[in-house]
């Protein structure tokens, strides 16, 4: 019964195209490392991602970690337009007081 499993398992890896193959904790562990350094974070992410190599779970992850990378920069964007506005704003109308 195992061994059906795993043929049917490896077929259904051969044909989809995916590696979907389990991502053990010590790979895990060096994500969450590789995570930490600057710059190489944003690299390792779009080669998890894209790459043809990477377990399709890590790939969601990676993926999903990306749109909430840019949502963020987004947002840092607009809160910073909005601030700087305002400020301009602020002290654009106290400088007609003096």
């Amino acid at each position: 019964m195992e061994n059906q499993y795993q043929t049917q398992n490896q077929n259904q890896n051969f044909y989809s195209g995916k590696n979907l193959s389990t991502v053990s904790i010590g790979d895990w562990i060096v994500t969450f490392i590789l995570m930490a350094i600057p710059l190489v974070n944003f690299i390792m992410l779009f080669v998890w991602a894209f790459g043809s190599n990477t377990p399709q779970s890590k790939a969601n992850w990676a993926k999903a970690t990306l749109i909430l990378n840019v949502v963020a920069i987004v947002l840092f964007i607009l809160v910073t337009i909005i601030f700087a506005g305002s400020m301009a704003a602020i002290f654009g109308g106290l400088g007609n007081l003096f």
